[in-house]
């Protein structure tokens, strides 16, 4: 994999990845994954299972997955699709038309894996529930994605990353402590339901294949609970204390200092300092021999009780350096600080770019196009970009005419009723 670090407008340097001849390779070759999801937890699974060498169908309404449209486009093209439907072979299917379903059928007939996100009940109404399936494909593994799980009382509303950002009580402890609950500018909750999402995926396939039971399992994930699982040790607080956790800023209810600091040279700048040897070297830079035995620091109580006066050491501090000098500082002091990136800095750093973290992949409408690479990282089996996000029923032809022998008057005619 290459990376670049030419202006976005540019024409980036090195090899490009994709778009790769042939099926795919990794680790998860010969694994078959139906993608009937839409925004955004649901493929982000099948990407992820796409990337380590999984055949990824994306099955789209034949008016397509609204991620297409959704966030900022190129040229008419959604960019976002491009990241998310990369290494899917795309195809439309209308699953409550009796033609489409049975197209769909026939693919779960052939299929490792489904991952769809309908309301409970829907897949059901359809005749495609899991019951139904499990009927005709035994090893199916079937990951049904909702925002609040397929039971409860709350099954039937509408959920989104938003809703499960809330729900999961992430945003009540996020922001300033005066301000009001903060959302992530970004899918945080889509995106930590899906690394779910694919290990409950991996653990269901370990049972069926490598412990030999030959039967599939369905999964049932929701948005909110994955990132509840990650809220800390909150719960068991309250449980045996009654305490609350309530919003902070960016200090932690644990550990001090731990906060973002501005440089002299208009530059923030991250660290937190759980570790005590870490702790006596970041004083002793910024506060001046002596600093670290100062009773007020000698614990991890005591720190927090006297936040202000720790920030205004190590703030004072840094405020009085520019960046270059302060990481300088820091590193030769083995005290740990990192800059607050943004995404164009992010293009240049030096980090990224000997990690080959961001890639340049051939897109068939844009040309090159800049991309996360593929994490993590195997020795042995890694993963591959093989091409972004594809068109819309690019390949109906491939895989319901080669593969499953309609005829091109059949899918003249499936297209024309709707059905794909």
């Amino acid at each position: 994999m290459s990376s670049t670090t030419s202006p976005p407008n540019g024409a980036p340097d090195g090899p490009l990845e994709g778009p790769l001849d042939g099926p795919p390779d990794g680790p998860l070759a010969g694994l078959r994954v139906i993608d009937a999801a839409t925004i955004l937890a649901g493929p982000q699974i099948a990407s992820l299972l796409g990337d380590f060498g999984a055949d990824v169908i994306k099955v789209e309404h034949p008016k397509g997955d609204p991620l297409r449209h959704t966030g900022i486009k190129k040229d008419g093209h959604g960019l976002w699709w491009k990241v998310v439907a990369r290494n899917k072979r795309c195809v439309t299917a209308k699953l409550s038309d009796p033609d489409g379903k049975a197209l769909f059928l026939r693919l779960i007939e052939t299929a490792d894996v489904l991952i769809e996100n309908f309301r409970p009940g829907t897949l059901e109404r359809w005749g495609l529930g899991w019951e139904d399936l499990k009927s005709i494909n035994p090893r199916l593994v079937m990951v049904r994605v909702t925002g609040f799980g397929q039971t409860g009382p709350y099954k039937d509303r509408p959920g989104f990353g938003t809703l499960a950002e809330a729900f999961s009580g992430f945003s009540h402890i996020t922001g300033e402590a005066d301000g009001p609950p903060t959302l992530p500018p970004f899918g945080l909750a889509d995106g930590v339901a899906a690394q779910y999402g694919t290990f409950a995926t991996m653990f269901a396939l370990y049972e069926r294949d490598a412990k030999g039971s030959g039967a599939g399992q369905m999964i049932d994930l929701s948005i909110y609970e994955p990132l509840f699982a990650l809220v800390g040790y909150q719960p068991t607080m309250f449980d045996q204390t009654g305490i609350v956790q309530n919003r902070t800023g960016n200090r932690s209810v644990n550990n001090a200092p731990r906060n973002t600091y501005k440089t002299s040279d208009g530059r923030w700048v991250a660290l937190s300092s759980a570790s005590p040897s870490i702790l006596r070297r970041l004083l002793e830079l910024t506060g001046g021999p002596g600093t670290a035995d100062d009773p007020r620091f000698e614990t991890a109580e005591s720190r927090l009780a006297h936040v202000d006066a720790l920030d205004a050491i190590v703030g004072g501090w840094i405020a009085r350096h520019d960046l270059a000098t302060v990481t300088a500082e820091f590193e030769r002091v083995e005290a740990a600080i990192a800059p607050v990136m943004d995404v164009g800095q992010i293009f240049e750093d030096p980090q990224y770019i000997a990690r080959g973290d961001v890639v340049s992949i051939e897109d068939a409408d844009l040309g090159p196009v800049r991309m996360q690479s593929v994490f993590p990282r195997l020795s042995r089996t890694p993963g591959q970009i093989r091409h972004t996000g594809q068109n819309l029923g690019q390949h109906n032809d491939e895989i319901f005419g080669e593969e499953f022998g309609l005829s091109p008057e059949d899918l003249k005619r499936l297209k024309a009723q709707g059905a794909i």
